[in-house]
């Protein structure tokens, strides 16, 4: 039952992320401006972390789970990275 939880969430999070993955590169044609670029690249980051742990939990049976937190939160971090760098170089 809790995989089946977690598989949910994470499918979610996947879609919301890549909706706001979506957004910003639209708002990146239709602006031109590097923050959006920035942005986006960092939602994908982020939702890759996720997909990507999700994936090899189930592959390899929720085992490695050190690695599989190290994967998710390295990508995460880097992603929000990028979040923040967007936010604080948009008015530049």
């Amino acid at each position: 039952m809790i995989e089946l939880l977690y598989a949910i969430s994470t499918l979610v999070f996947v879609v919301a992320g890549l909706t706001m993955v979506g957004m910003a590169m639209r708002a990146y044609v239709q602006t031109s401006r590097d923050a959006m670029l920035h942005l986006s690249l960092g939602f994908a980051l982020a939702v890759a972390g996720a997909a990507a742990t999700m994936i090899s939990a189930f592959v390899n049976d929720f085992e490695g789970v050190r690695s599989l937190l190290l994967v998710n939160s390295g990508l995460t971090t880097f992603g929000f990275l990028f979040v923040m760098y967007s936010l604080v170089a948009y008015d530049s």
